[in-house]
């Protein structure tokens, strides 16, 4: 909930987008690997691109290669895949690409300007990407299945080691750390009259009226310019107090009044297919005002003052904890180093001493926002690598170079068996 979390497939859709918003002239063809073809243009706006993310020189003549290399392989993979009959279903990719869509949307600040620069609407930008999405998970599925059942033993961690200490990283500042976690709840009479307000709305729709055009009016998501339209979605996509009434309407159906960590939802399900929901939605939000995070914070200043008093900090979490994830390990958030965690996080723990607990602080989540007491149950300085402190960091690396070893010569086999040249 707290740690930093990574957005994973925007890098190779921005890529999707940027090389083909670079296309603007005929592109010569550099490599072809069974049906698919590698231009220029895509060479160019990848290396580019890799060049930004690592502050390299994109016109390094290496570089070029060891991406046209990285493309080929994929390329490759995606050739094995076919042939293998792997598939992914249309509402894998329609997920997949609203969710990279919607990503990139957030960091560039709107649809509008998204459009603006590739000069095409959202709708043609889905249509425009959505074989390259279907690529992209074919290549992930056949990695996946191969590196699933890949291990180290322990002697070839040791082995590792041996081999590569002097070139292994130091280990940062380390800090085993537990937490108290709490909500601000709104007032009272505020989320009475949500739920008074969302409930004439939900007769009138009963009644008749328009979903889409109540949605627009006066639903407080981002989705009520369409309708309050949330597209498909498969289980595990929505919150499990949302996804469990989504799951039991009958197509049409219109849910009850829905409570979340979001607010007050009205719910109705539009379509169905499996295990994938087509589902529209309106939100009303729970404000919360200075009075209610005043309070939270007080209550969290007195849980911390009974813990620096004696009481154990570990019972406290497990009884007042909001955190569901830590809340049953006594608010155990396990052992991290401060480029693990959200800046504002990093600051109070850096500020603290072993034993020490901290003040209420903020935590801004997804959709709404907390405050949280922090203890350092112990802090780790930094220092060498070594097999009794580190083995599961030693273990990972290892990891990590045995699958490029198996992956390198998994690649070298495909090359004996699909078609492929570079035309440079």
């Amino acid at each position: 909930m707290i740690m930093r979390t990574v957005l994973r497939g925007l890098l190779l859709f921005c890529i999707a987008l940027s090389s083909a918003a670079g296309q603007t002239v005929i592109d010569r063809i550099i490599a072809v690997v069974d049906k698919e073809i590698i231009t220029e243009s895509e060479l160019r706006e990848r290396t580019t691109l890799v060049a930004m993310q690592n502050r390299a020189d994109p016109s390094n003549p290496d570089l070029r290669k060891q991406i046209l290399e990285g493309m080929i392989a994929e390329k490759l993979i995606l050739a094995q895949a076919i042939i293998d009959s792997v598939v992914v279903s249309d509402d894998e990719v329609a997920q997949a690409l609203e969710q990279q869509l919607q990503n990139l949307i957030r960091q560039a600040g709107s649809e509008r300007r998204i459009e603006e620069y590739y000069g095409m609407p959202i709708s043609r930008i889905r249509r425009e990407f959505r074989d390259d999405i279907r690529k992209q998970l074919l290549v992930q599925r056949v990695r996946q299945t191969r590196e699933a059942n890949l291990s180290v033993s322990r002697r070839e961690v040791e082995e590792f080691f041996a081999t590569y200490k002097d070139s292994l990283p130091s280990v940062p500042d380390q800090y085993e750390l537990s937490n108290i976690f709490m909500v601000p709840k709104p007032d009272s009479s505020v989320e009475q009259r949500s739920r008074a307000f969302l409930r004439a709305i939900l007769d009138s729709i009963k009644a008749g009226g328009d979903f889409a055009d109540f949605a627009k009016r006066h639903s407080q998501d981002g989705t009520a310019a369409s309708g309050g339209d949330l597209g498909w979605a498969k289980r595990g996509t929505f919150v499990p107090e949302f996804e469990r009434v989504a799951f039991s309407l009958a197509e049409g159906g219109l849910s009850d009044i829905v409570h979340t960590e979001f607010g007050y939802h009205i719910i109705q399900l539009l379509e169905r297919r499996g295990e994938s929901v087509h589902v529209r939605h309106i939100l009303l939000r729970l404000e919360k005002g200075a009075a209610s995070d005043s309070a939270t914070v007080e209550a969290l200043r007195a849980l911390r003052d009974r813990a620096l008093a004696g009481e154990s900090f570990a019972d406290l979490a497990r009884k007042y904890s909001e955190d569901e994830e830590t809340k049953p390990l006594g608010g155990d958030l396990g052992t991290v180093t401060l480029d693990q965690l959200e800046p504002e996080f990093a600051r109070v723990v850096e500020g603290l001493e072993e034993g020490e607990i901290s003040e209420p602080n903020r935590v801004n989540l997804k959709s709404t926002y907390g405050f949280q007491i922090v203890k350092v149950r112990k802090k780790i300085p930094a220092h060498p690598m070594n097999l009794e402190d580190d083995y599961r960091r030693i273990e990972q690396f290892a990891l990590f170079v045995k699958r490029n070893r198996k992956n390198a010569e998994w690649i070298e086999e495909l090359k004996k068996t699909i078609y492929w040249e570079v035309r440079l």
